[in-house]
């Protein structure tokens, strides 16, 4: 995020500092932008496993890794910096009024439990983990990359609980297990680094879609609710200008479009395809009609 781009959150000045709530949203914000000013530090910053563990990760196995350190940089905020969701709480969809028919959402649905994760929540947490119908999960959201993600937690004997590492890998988020502190890449559900490397987390098959399209599908299912709403600006995106700011290292800026525009995937007949979002809701895969 671009220095400039903290004037837009509305921090007050020193003659109008709230308190309370307000004042809480004011520091969160005013911490990111700070976190991504620094960003481009992270290049400088040793990618090193002794310096790692000066910052709190002394029960990392760093013996144990499938990448090479310097692919590691610093998204600014420290270990559990972006707090997870560890205690959910929900209401029922049909009884929410602070969502629009288009915000988007998360929407899971195990064994009849149906659930919906506003990304409006999920950009300031990146992580929930929660229960859904029995089953352990981590429901994950980079709001660098896009990419919404739900993992079952359970990998024998352990049931996971994931926290955010504050580092990025190819622009991505890196997630942590507390019960062995192995690093995870958010995209793959890999253990990339630590005493579970190489253990892929099972995917559970979850939407990203609209909140009006969760409540047609599921009318009886529930949605997540803020445990502070005091605390955050949920409804307002931290990351304004992330895509064209000048600040960010190249390894962050490079093939990124300058206007912000999302970009699809497709594989088909042993090809990989990308196009604009836009360009793809438009004509249709890149691979339709094609056997």
């Amino acid at each position: 995020m671009c220095a400039h781009n903290c004037v837009q959150f509305g921090l007050p000045s020193q003659n109008q500092m709230p308190t309370g709530g307000a004042f809480a949203r004011g520091l969160t914000v005013l911490f990111l932008c700070m976190s991504f000013v620094a960003v481009p530090f992270g290049l400088r910053a040793r990618a090193d496993p002794a310096v790692w563990k000066q910052e709190g990760w002394s029960k990392t196995d760093f013996s144990k890794s499938r990448i090479a350190w310097h692919e590691m940089l610093s998204g600014g905020p420290p270990k559990d910096g972006i707090p997870s969701i560890d205690h959910p709480l929900f209401k029922a969809a049909g009884e929410d009024k602070e969502l629009a028919a288009n915000d988007p959402v998360i929407g899971l649905e195990i064994s009849g439990d149906a659930r919906a994760y506003p990304l409006r929540i999920l950009i300031w947490h990146e992580i929930v983990n929660d229960v859904v119908g029995g089953v352990p999960v981590t429901v994950t959201y980079c709001p660098l990359c896009n990419s919404a993600v739900v993992f079952d937690r359970r990998v024998p004997p352990h049931v996971l609980d994931f926290g955010t590492t504050g580092k990025l890998r190819n622009s991505d988020l890196v997630m942590y297990d507390r019960q062995t502190e192995s690093w995870w890449q958010q995209f793959t559900g890999e253990a990339i680094v630590g005493a579970l490397v190489g253990t892929e987390l099972k995917l559970v098959p979850a939407r990203l879609e609209s909140f009006a399209q969760f409540k047609a599908r599921h009318p009886s299912g529930k949605v997540l609710v803020p445990n502070h709403p005091e605390l955050r600006d949920y409804g307002r995106n931290p990351y304004v200008g992330y895509d064209g700011c000048l600040s960010l290292p190249r390894r962050l800026s490079q093939g990124r479009r300058a206007d912000g525009a999302r970009r699809c995937g497709a594989t088909g007949n042993g090809e990989a395809r990308r196009r604009d979002a836009r360009a793809f809701a438009q004509d249709g895969p890149p691979y339709a009609g094609r056997r």
